[in-house]
């Protein structure tokens, strides 16, 4: 069965990770993704060879899309570049700030050029910002926008392990082309879309900012401890840790009664409320670190299990590999090799097209939108 997208064509002028996880998500929706390379290829082509010698971030997000290796500086590479856009629903673009602008592949060009078209600038910070001209890899936005000022321990900030704020990035401008292919069906218009990865960091900030302007407080690190709700961090067992989390009063009711059995503790004025644990977190990590120091962590899951308290494991990358909620599909690769990889969200029933070589479609792309 063909996905919803199928008969799209998507032009993706991209590279690394932002605007690939845009027109993967399209890709896998059944558009065409045609992908605009360099002849030395995308960044991520070139960061490891740990997928039988293909980068790990280029055969997650490249998947299903054929790749073209042209020079946007040379006139008639640019040329058919310009024609594949006449002919496409959506274009993606990340270049450097400035760089479409002058090839004249902008969002705003391209729409005024082609009026149903759906185009898409990919860039760092809003282009209406004194940081418009910034280039922007994900660690510094991060940075820049204070989700490392509030992850990490106390002693020092940390940055999110995985590439959140380019992840964000390709799933905002993914959302943002599915309301554009939406409202086009509806008035034949089409939208210039602008997506900046600092924005997207910033929303994900919202909480830690609205205790600041709102009430001047300042979220503070706690490592693995939830920065406003208590407890919700990991507890050391005999033989490793579990993290317990309370959320409702009727939770830290049973969780006092059932677990740490100590149901008087639910109604000391130092703990009763949120605040009040939050408050004196230190004085109630003392008390529930001595109780799960004394279990097992089996025994520990048991009693959670028993009075219907949410548990975790801190699981390993090897761990996670061996998860039994991992659900992963088949992914070809050139020739007659494939990876396993973990399943997108809401694909039940999914047959990927393959990681392209770079360049490997560039022959039949100049044939059909050549002169």
């Amino acid at each position: 069965m063909g996905g919803a997208l199928e008969g799209l064509l998507v032009v993706a002028i991209e590279q690394a990770v932002a605007a690939p996880m845009c027109t993967l998500r399209l890709a896998d929706a059944g558009a065409r993704v045609i992908k605009i390379e360099r002849e030395d290829g995308d960044t991520a082509r070139h960061y490891d060879e740990a997928v039988n010698g293909v980068s790990a971030y280029f055969a997650w997000l490249n998947r299903g899309k054929e790749s073209a290796a042209l020079d946007l500086k040379s006139d008639s590479d640019l040329a058919i570049v310009r024609r594949m856009v006449a002919k496409a629903d959506v274009v993606v673009q990340n270049l450097a700030p400035g760089a479409a602008a002058r090839l004249g592949l902008d969002a705003q060009t391209l729409l005024a050029r082609h009026p149903s078209i759906i185009a898409v600038d990919i860039a760092g910070y809003g282009q209406d910002t004194d940081y418009r001209g910034m280039r922007a890899y994900d660690m510094l936005v991060q940075a820049e926008a204070g989700i490392c000022a509030v992850t990490g321990s106390p002693d020092a900030p940390a940055k999110v392990g995985v590439s959140i704020a380019d992840i964000a990035t390709g799933m905002n401008a993914h959302a943002l082309v599915l309301e554009a292919l939406i409202a086009r069906g509806r008035t034949g218009k089409g939208r210039a879309i602008e997506v900046a990865m600092f924005d997207g960091m910033a929303d994900w900030m919202s909480v830690p900012l609205l205790h600041w302007t709102c009430a001047s407080k300042e979220t503070r690190r706690h490592g693995m401890a939830h920065a406003a709700i208590y407890p919700y961090a990991p507890f050391r067992c005999r033989d490793g840790d579990v993290i317990v989390a309370i959320q409702q009063p009727s939770e830290w009711r049973r969780f006092c009664a059932g677990v740490l059995e100590q149901g008087a503790l639910a109604d000391d004025p130092r703990f009763a409320t949120n605040p009040d644990r939050l408050a004196n977190r230190h004085q109630l990590d003392a008390i529930i670190s001595a109780v799960f120091a004394g279990l097992t962590r089996a025994d520990a899951i048991s009693k959670l299990e028993a009075h219907t308290i949410a548990w975790g494991k801190v699981s390993t990358v090897p761990d996670v590999a061996a998860h039994p909620a991992l659900r992963r599909f088949t992914v070809p690769l050139s020739g007659a090799e494939s990876v396993l990889m973990p399943r997108p969200a809401g694909r039940d029933d999914f047959d990927p097209g393959p990681v392209p070589q770079l360049g490997e479609h560039t022959a039949r792309i100049r044939a059909e939108f050549g002169p």
